[in-house]
């Protein structure tokens, strides 16, 4: 018999006289049950706040609503307790997707209502939610991926634009709009020479962008797959990408991965750059750069053979080519040659819901004595030219380009400092392509445009801007590097999860690595995890000034991930897993709290998912079962627990203790 310690004798006695009635539910035998029956009675009773999950929230109430105890009871009448918050969100979980399989009569096993917390997030992980974020630009996807409200337009048509010189792709989706007049879809191309003001036209007609199409076995045209970052997501996002190949490597899905960069591969040679997304009103700006960390990470996972190298140089010169035109172009290279981030575009970009510049413009509409609605439209329409306003949006979209949207760590003027998480990034692809050429192409390399690439050339421009990272971004006083005003010519002294890119690309000193470890873990560690800044960085927080998502007390995925391999890089393993355990501690927490909530970004103070700040959390919204959790966030699980040493692993396992049933 089964029970939990110190439970009253009457207890025990009762659980034997019911013996007869009930009985355990066991791992290797399944019960047969009416789901629909158990799964709304359980609903009825558990489900308190009507939510459609079973969470920590479900307050008891009159009666036995609420209380955390349930009887299943199977189609001969016997009854099985199932008891906990977790164990009923569990219940929940099985009992839905097997209504959403269509089975009225079910059997149900006890292994997956009493899986652990961290093999059963792991496992859904693995086995569901990467694929419940995997997106196809296909007949068969077009019609959910449209109905997404950030595509709808001014005439109620909904747009794909492709390649001005990718015809392929043009007569690919036009056959797909013939064939499906009921999705009103058009398919357009792109001018030959885009530019800021035509992106900015496009107002009330954004659509999507084509990615990568390739023969199948049957040598028919399909859309190559990517992962989204979330699960209300439907485009491909620039550096989320990185950490979501990461996951799925870790889980062995190894194609998939491969996709991620062949689709990146289209943007660079269709469109200039990787892309924010791949929609039209990010065409003027990229995200940081992953690509080439991304293609030696597939390429460790693949067959040497001639077809995966010529796969490999292939890459190899979209990156080149990216490097050349976008980082170390004349909008990004600073006088210190050193890069910034920087978005090429005019006003507030078109992505942003209504009001999300209500407050910005309310200072400008009192200079103009106007309202802030009749203010938005006059800007909008070029009615008005505010020299400061367009300054504010350059450096917001510089702002977004870094992906850190937002951080109180450039004061609203990002496109003024060079920044060591994207130099950290630009030394990391020299180096990369670098090791590259020497390892795999034997000190040289042959681009598709022909062009010569020598490996002693990159580990010189490596060099080069190792030396300018020093010069500019090092603060021997602080021992940290930091980020650089080139307006005012000085470091910002802002504490920031970038401070361990550096020891990520490995271009920090022996030194260097122990002073950040020493200087700057006191102030991000949490008990969550890394915060994204030092609360003293991030400053005070009032009506005028409110939080802001990249910044204390909020931890992220990316940053998890980048300080765990830089740690280790530097020998400092113990640590990056003492962060690690932290930060999946939390995962697990919520997951087990909240119905298997795995969101965006977390309160790494409090260790909670429950968020309010600027656009939420994704993550959040489902009912009865998350398909998707979040990319990020769902790969840092994925890389963590391969980290943890065995007491560590165990702990987090035993996170949730074993609830008492009665039975035998």
């Amino acid at each position: 018999m089964l029970y939990m310690k110190n439970r009253p004798l009457t207890v025990c006695i009762l659980g034997i006289i019911l013996m007869i009635h009930v009985c355990a539910l066991t791992a290797s035998d399944g019960i047969q049950l009416d789901v629909i029956t158990n799964l709304y009675r359980l609903l009825q009773e558990e489900d308190t706040d009507g939510d459609k999950k079973i969470t920590i929230n479900d307050h008891y109430i009159a009666g036995e609503k609420g209380n955390k105890k349930f009887w299943l009871i199977d189609i001969n009448g016997k009854k099985y307790e199932v008891c906990g918050t977790y164990f009923l969100s569990n219940l929940l979980q099985e009992l839905k997707l097997m209504e959403e399989k269509g089975y009225r009569i079910a059997s149900l096993k006890r292994d997956r209502i009493y899986e652990s917390p961290v093999h059963r997030i792991s496992r859904l992980i693995r086995d569901s939610y990467w694929r419940g974020l995997t997106r196809k630009i296909s007949e068969e996807s077009l019609p959910s991926i449209i109905k997404d409200p950030k595509v709808s337009t001014k005439d109620n048509f909904r747009y794909i634009y492709v390649p001005y010189d990718d015809s392929l792709a043009f007569n690919y989706y036009q056959d797909i709009s013939k064939i499906h007049p009921e999705l009103r879809l058009k398919v357009l191309f792109l001018p030959k020479l885009i530019t800021p003001e035509w992106v900015r036209n496009l107002d009330g007609y954004h659509g999507l962008l084509s990615l990568a199409l390739k023969c199948n076995e049957d040598g028919k045209l399909e859309a190559v797959p990517y992962v989204v970052p979330g699960g209300r997501f439907n485009e491909m996002y620039g550096w989320d990408s990185y950490f979501i190949l990461l996951g799925l490597i870790s889980d062995e899905k190894i194609e998939l991965a491969k996709a991620m960069v062949d689709n990146f591969v289209y943007e660079i040679n269709h469109y200039g750059k990787i892309l924010n997304a791949n929609r039209t009103y990010y065409l003027t700006r990229s995200q940081p750069p992953f690509l080439t960390s991304m293609a030696r990470a597939v390429y460790e996972k693949l067959p040497h053979n001639p077809e995966n190298k010529k796969w490999l140089r292939k890459v190899l010169s979209a990156a080149i080519k990216e490097y050349y035109n976008v980082w170390m172009g004349e909008k990004r290279l600073t006088r210190t040659g050193l890069s910034r981030y920087y978005g090429e575009g005019f006003g507030p970009p078109p992505e942003v819901e209504p009001g999300h510049f209500n407050v910005v413009y309310a200072r400008y509409a009192r200079r103009y004595s106007m309202n802030i609605k009749d203010f938005e439209e006059a800007y909008r329409n070029g009615k008005i030219k505010d020299p400061e306003l367009f300054s504010f949006f350059k450096h917001d979209r510089a702002m977004r380009e870094s992906g850190h949207d937002k951080t109180y760590r450039w004061d609203d003027r990002c496109a003024d400092f060079v920044t060591v998480d994207l130099n950290s990034l630009l030394y990391g692809t020299e180096m990369d392509i670098a090791q590259t050429i020497k390892e795999v192409f034997k000190d040289s390399l042959v681009l598709e445009s022909g062009k010569v690439e020598k490996s002693s050339t990159w580990f010189e421009r490596a060099k080069k801007r190792r030396k300018l990272i020093n010069k500019y971004l090092w603060d021997s006083e602080y021992g940290l590097f930091f980020d650089h005003d080139i307006v005012n010519n000085q470091r910002k002294v802002y504490i920031s999860a970038t401070v361990f890119y550096p020891l990520w690309a490995g271009l920090a000193t022996k030194e260097q690595a122990e002073l950040i470890v020493e200087n700057a873990t006191p102030f991000l560690e949490m008990p969550g995890g890394l915060a994204a800044s030092s609360k003293e960085s991030r400053g005070e927080i009032s009506i005028t000034r409110p939080q802001r998502q990249w910044d204390y007390p909020y931890g992220w995925a990316p940053h998890q991930i980048m300080a765990w391999i830089g740690l280790i890089n530097y020998g400092y393993g113990e640590i990056a897993c003492r962060l690690a355990y932290r930060w999946l501690y939390t995962i697990t927490r919520n997951a087990v709290d909240f119905n298997g909530t795995i969101t965006e970004k977390y309160n790494v103070v409090k260790r909670t998912h429950q968020v309010f700040v600027e656009y939420g959390n994704v993550g959040t919204k489902f009912s009865y079962i998350t398909k998707e959790g979040f990319g990020w966030t769902n790969a840092s699980y994925q890389i963590g627990i391969k980290l943890l040493p065995e007491d560590l692993y165990k702990k987090l396992e035993n996170l949730i203790p074993p609830e008492w049933i009665w039975g035998y």
